[in-house]
């Protein structure tokens, strides 16, 4: 009986010692698993890197992990992650089961460390800078500094593989990235496929990005490549100011261009250097030079040379001193005293003047005036022959425009009144006429009334009146109003009167 009681107090104590076991073993554990499963189900989103791993697969990690250690879907396990690691944290271990509690490694570049916590089959990793730096430590900072500086560049800077994926990126590339739209910031052909480019070591290409949609602003950069590590480093420099700028430039040219194209007069422009820079379809016409000459970009002299060949400017009395003539005629165009007028041997009349331009250049403008020139010359002849004839008459005549000055006389005007210089008669006025003639005659009051009379606007009429001169002779002054306000005034003689050479 007592053997009895012995062996069923050793059973009761048996299973209340398993169940407690029990309890404490996987009870607690398991209770202690769900609450650390629920901090380990995801990643915060820091800016340090944080990865989490169920057994040896990734499932979750934030924007900087993925940045870093996740820029291809190839990186989806431990292992492949963890061979990425292993270059700076010498004791990594090979499996995630191996981690048996909480785990800081420290890289050998001493500048981050990496924290692997495991509770159950969950496994949380995350990078972070070093809490403190020692003494020892010292010789890391240039490294932490330096990484920093090319992460918070203001400039796109990227590294990718030979096969164009990219393994590594700072914040501005991914704020481009997000600018444009594009969501896999591991795949590189936004600037253009700019994988398949090539550059020539170290050199430098003008490259756009844009949304991969097509609907987006299209953004301008200068990119230029460095090899490294089977892959290369891509630097971006925003030059959207720049191509702005030369394309208000490209259109302002063009329209100058047009404008220039319209112009009937021959414009020829010379740089600093004097090459020609600029010239229009006028100037072909009118010079006959070949458009294939102007289009080699002759300098100065070698221009006006073919010029004389073609006989398309007078030819020089000396040609020793045509080149010095050539050099003074583009310093005088650079002072703006540039200006003649050509006569050539065919009978054309150009008129040609050198202009100064900005930097130093030169501007030559060619116009045809041999119309202007022949009008001008055929007007010429026919005042000369009017003149001739009025010359041939008895009667003296003045002839004052509405504003009283004298414009013309003839022969017999001026040898009544002793004045042979005809170039004086456009600085004379009605008042200063009456007066010499006053002084000429007898006391009339015709004068006075000849001076209201040329200044009048309303009310002309043809009127006439008997002056005496000094001499004897007696004149019909005849007032007569003519076209434009103008007023004619003769002087006949009176019948019983005497011719005036007489």
């Amino acid at each position: 009986m007592e053997m009895f009681f012995l062996v069923k107090l050793v059973c009761i104590c048996a299973i209340a010692f398993m169940t407690s076991f029990v309890w404490i073993v996987f009870g607690d554990r398991g209770r202690v698993s769900t609450a650390s499963s629920a901090g380990l189900a995801s990643v915060n989103r820091q800016d340090e890197p944080m990865l989490l791993f169920e057994d040896n697969e990734l499932v979750d990690a934030n924007r900087p992990a993925r940045r870093e250690l996740v820029p291809t879907a190839r990186n989806t396990d431990w292992f492949q992650i963890g061979a990425q690691l292993r270059a700076d944290f010498k004791d990594l271990p090979n499996t995630l089961e191996e981690v048996r509690d909480s785990l800081a490694l420290r890289s050998h570049s001493r500048d981050r460390t990496l924290t692997i916590e495991r509770i159950g089959h969950r496994t949380r990793l995350k990078l972070s800078a070093a809490a403190q730096v020692e003494e020892e430590d010292l010789d890391a900072l240039p490294r932490q500094i330096g990484r920093s500086v090319v992460d918070l560049a203001p400039y796109p800077i990227w590294h990718s593989s030979n096969t164009g994926e990219v393994i590594w990126y700072n914040h501005a590339y991914e704020a481009l990235m997000e600018k444009i739209g594009q969501d896999d910031l591991m795949a590189e052909p936004s600037f253009q496929d700019i994988h398949g480019i090539e550059f020539a070591g170290t050199g430098q290409r003008r490259l756009s990005v844009q949304s991969p949609d097509g609907a987006g602003e299209r953004l301008w950069f200068d990119v230029v490549a460095v090899p490294l590590h089977q892959g290369r480093v891509c630097y971006a420099s925003d030059v959207n100011a720049v191509v702005d700028a030369e394309i208000a430039q490209r259109n302002f040219v063009q329209t100058l261009a047009k404008t220039f194209a319209q112009l009937p007069i021959g414009l020829a422009i010379f740089d600093r250097n004097r090459q020609l820079a600029l010239f229009n379809p006028a100037l072909i016409d009118l010079m006959s030079l070949p458009a294939h000459f102007l289009s080699s970009r002759p300098d100065l002299t070698t221009f006006f040379d073919k010029l004389r060949d073609s006989k398309m400017m007078p030819e020089p009395k000396n040609y020793s001193d045509w080149r010095e003539q050539i050099a003074e005629l583009a310093r005088a165009a650079a002072d703006g005293r540039y200006s003649e007028t050509w006569t050539l041997p065919s009978g054309s009349v150009y008129s040609v003047s050198g202009r100064p331009h900005p930097d130093g250049a030169v501007a030559f403008l060619f116009e045809d005036i041999t119309a202007e020139i022949t009008l001008t010359r055929g007007f010429r002849a026919e005042l000369e022959m009017s003149v001739a004839v009025l010359d041939r008459v008895e009667e003296a005549i003045a002839l004052f425009s509405p504003d009283s000055r004298l414009l013309l006389t003839n022969a017999t005007y001026r040898t009544l009144l002793g004045d042979a210089d005809p170039e004086n008669e456009r600085q004379v006025t009605v008042i200063e006429a009456t007066q010499a003639w006053q002084s000429l005659c007898k006391p009339t009051p015709c004068w006075g009334e000849i001076r209201d009379f040329v200044y009048g606007r309303e009310a002309r009429s043809d009127w006439w009146s008997s002056v005496e001169l000094k001499t004897g002779k007696t004149l019909q002054c005849n007032v007569q109003p003519v076209v434009n306000g103008a007023t004619l005034i003769r002087f006949v003689p009176e019948p019983s009167g005497r011719r005036f050479d007489s």
